[in-house]
């Protein structure tokens, strides 16, 4: 493995997270004016499948084995409709900034869910940053219910999105070592909307959206959602997988929080989404420090 090619998995898993920063932002000025979660999530999981398959097309398509099969099938469901189902009701309740710190939670999942399905061992480092990053999301959360149920709901759903990621790069590093990233992604994408458009309410609530009342800035917001925070986030995250251990992947999701705060006041500033600076807070900011510390500590050795 090249030094080079490291430093590109690294770059690419920064990116990735700025990707996402900004659509903790933009995403709420979709909903739920326009759009609701379950419709944005399919318009999100259908125009990627088409973009993976468009490209897949005009390269070597490789068959995957039969015996990957129920771990694609898992990948997706974990990875993609689960995932995304959480996530869009979550931050529809919640708001930007909570999302962007619960978010951070994910390398303190992904070690645990090693050290029970992997049996890799947990050091004294490895516990406590567990238990410090279970603390800040407790805190963050039940600090919801002083602003009302319906918010702490939509944090409970996050912390459900960000288990389910975790599940999903444990499941999906071993088919990097056997398929191309775009390979993997195409079929997880693919499984995953077939688990989206199972969920119950998505087709009723098609049929009741109103698109021609949704703005050229929104579908700006709707476009960027699907291009750039599905498309090339999840190809940039497997490209990082196939250089880079699982936990290392997750544990840049750290920079979230930054990120989120940063295009919070830029886009509140350029007037291109609403003004969510008021939700930050000292106290949000006490429980992203414990869970920065909690991701520090489960990141190191002994």
């Amino acid at each position: 493995m090249s030094f080079k090619s490291v430093w590109k998995a690294h770059f690419a898993l920064l990116l990735v997270n700025v990707l996402y920063g900004a659509s903790h932002i933009l995403a709420k000025g979709v909903m739920p004016n326009y759009l609701s979660p379950s419709v944005f999530i399919l318009l999100r999981v259908v125009g990627a499948v088409v973009l993976f398959w468009s490209i897949l097309y005009f390269s070597k398509i490789k068959k995957i084995d039969n015996k990957d099969l129920l771990r694609f099938v898992f990948c997706g469901f974990f990875g993609v409709a689960l995932n995304q189902l959480c996530f869009f009701h979550g931050l529809n309740l919640s708001s930007s900034i909570n999302s962007g710190i619960i978010m951070t939670l994910n390398p303190i999942v992904v070690v645990f869910l090693s050290f029970l399905f992997l049996k890799e061992k947990l050091s004294f480092y490895r516990i406590l940053g567990v238990l410090l990053g279970a603390a800040g999301a407790c805190l963050l959360t039940l600090d919801g219910f002083s602003v009302n149920s319906a918010s702490a709901f939509g944090d409970l759903l996050l912390l459900v999105n960000c288990t389910s990621y975790a599940f999903y790069l444990v499941l999906a590093k071993p088919l990097m070592s056997k398929y191309e990233p775009l390979t993997v992604i195409t079929y997880v994408f693919s499984f995953g909307m077939i688990f989206v458009l199972l969920y119950p309410p998505t087709l009723v609530e098609l049929s009741n959206t109103q698109f021609n009342n949704i703005p050229f800035d929104a579908w700006l917001k709707i476009i960027y959602i699907i291009v750039g925070v599905t498309f090339l986030t999840y190809l940039l995250t497997l490209y990082g997988l196939k250089f880079l251990s699982a936990s290392t992947s997750s544990s840049y999701i750290y920079t979230q929080p930054i990120m989120v705060i940063i295009f919070a006041y830029l886009f509140a500033y350029i007037g291109f989404s609403d003004d969510y600076t008021d939700s930050i807070t000292i106290q949000k900011m006490f429980y992203m420090f414990l869970i920065f510390i909690g991701v520090y500590l489960t990141g190191k050795e002994g």
